[in-house]
C-alpha cells in the first residue's frame, strides 16, 4: 500500500485495505475504550473486512516513524437538508502517546482534501460533548456542532421487527 507523504517528515499516512479489518476493530476498541464505550462496539474483523470489500466503508491510518498510530474510518454520505454530499467520519483516533503532535490536524487536512476530490461539500462527524480536548481542535480547525438532533438506530434485530410491522 502506498504512503502518502506529509509535510512533516515522521508522519505519513496510508489508506487501508479489507486485509486491515482487524487493525481497523483494534483502533475502534480503543476508541471505545476512551469514550467510556466499550461495549457499543460490536464490530468484528469480518465485517469490517465486509465494508471495506465493498467500498461502503474506508479507513486511513496514520503512522508516526512508519508505526500505525491513529486512524479515520469513514464513508459517504448525503444530505436532504442540504442538498449536499460529504464524507462522515464514524471512527477517528489518535493514540494517547501522539496527541498534540500535529497528527489529527494532517489526517483531518487529508480528510479534507479527499472529500474535495470527490466532490464533497462537507465533511461530517460526532464528538462526545465530554471530550473537551477533541472539541476545541475540531473548533480551532474551523468545524461546528450541530447539536440540535439526536441519533437513533435499529439494531440487527429491531430493524427486522421492524420491517416486519410494515
Amino acid at each position: 500500500m502506498a504512503l502518502i507523504h506529509t509535510q512533516v517528515p515522521l508522519f505519513g499516512l496510508r489508506f487501508g485495505t479489507p486485509s486491515d479489518a482487524a487493525l481497523v476493530v483494534q483502533f475502534m476498541q480503543k476508541l471505545g475504550a476512551f469514550q467510556k464505550m466499550e461495549d457499543k462496539i460490536t464490530a468484528t474483523p469480518e465485517r469490517i473486512e465486509r465494508l471495506l470489500t465493498s467500498k461502503q466503508g474506508e479507513v486511513v491510518f496514520g503512522l508516526y516513524d512508519g508505526e500505525v498510530v491513529g486512524f479515520a474510518y469513514f464513508h459517504e454520505k448525503s444530505s436532504a437538508f442540504t442538498g449536499r454530499s460529504g464524507l462522515f467520519i464514524d471512527g477517528f483516533l489518535i493514540d494517547d502517546s501522539m496527541r498534540g503532535k500535529g497528527l489529527g490536524n494532517i489526517m483531518m487536512q487529508f480528510l479534507s482534501k479527499t472529500a474535495l476530490e470527490r466532490g464533497c461539500e462537507m465533511l461530517e462527524w460526532g464528538c462526545l460533548d465530554w471530550n473537551t480536548s477533541a472539541i476545541e481542535f475540531y473548533q480551532q480547525i474551523g468545524a461546528y456542532c450541530v447539536d440540535t438532533m439526536r441519533i437513533y438506530r435499529l439494531s440487527p434485530d429491531d430493524l427486522k421487527a421492524a420491517a416486519i410491522r410494515f
